[in-house]
């Protein structure tokens, strides 16, 4: 009787176990993309140097784990000043060509935030000093963070953010803190 009484224990620890593990699965599919959409994907990248940007800016803020060269926070604004923006810092690539329905992936390689803002014209960020000599800030990336439109456009180093819904047509994506960071998307 003690025997069985440890099957049937066993049993029903088998089943819930099974149960659970189901749950679980299905869960998981439901949190799932439908993959029968097909995906576009754009990558975010600079190359911030963690001593200089994470001294000015707060510990962290720059996330740098590249193997290659890193531009100092000094030399991005110098850059941006004379003209001549760095290009390591730049979504890639620079031109997408998608059909209706396809969503746009953009994934955050680099070692700091940025902001990927659909704008009606490419102008300037909200970081005035970053801006191209005379480029006035454009209307969607004004007041920066303060404004929802473009907190909600920001992307964090590591992270992804999808976009679907686009219609036909030209779209125009900057980053609204380094406004040479742009993109153009036709969707056919």
């Amino acid at each position: 009787m003690k025997r069985l009484g440890l099957r049937t224990a066993l049993l029903v620890l088998c089943l819930m176990f099974v149960n659970a593990t189901h749950l679980v699965a299905q869960e998981h599919k439901h949190m799932q993309r439908d993959h029968s959409q097909p995906i576009a994907q754009i990558v975010a990248l600079d190359e911030c140097d963690p001593t200089t940007f994470n001294a000015a800016l707060g510990p962290d803020f720059c996330k740098n784990v590249s193997l290659g060269s890193f531009t100092t926070l000094d030399d991005l604004f110098a850059k941006a000043a004379a003209g001549t923006p760095d290009r390591n810092w730049d979504f890639e690539p620079d031109a997408i060509h998608m059909a209706e329905g396809t969503i746009l992936s953009v994934v955050d390689q680099g070692g700091e935030p940025h902001t990927f803002t659909e704008v009606a014209h490419f102008g300037g960020g909200f970081v005035t000093g970053l801006n191209a000599p005379g480029e006035q800030t454009v209307a969607e990336c004004s007041n920066g963070f303060a404004s929802v439109d473009v907190a909600k456009t920001r992307i964090l180093q590591g992270s992804e953010v999808q976009i679907s819904g686009l219609a036909k047509g030209q779209h125009h994506f900057q980053c609204c803190i380094h406004p040479w960071m742009r993109v153009n998307v036709e969707v056919k």
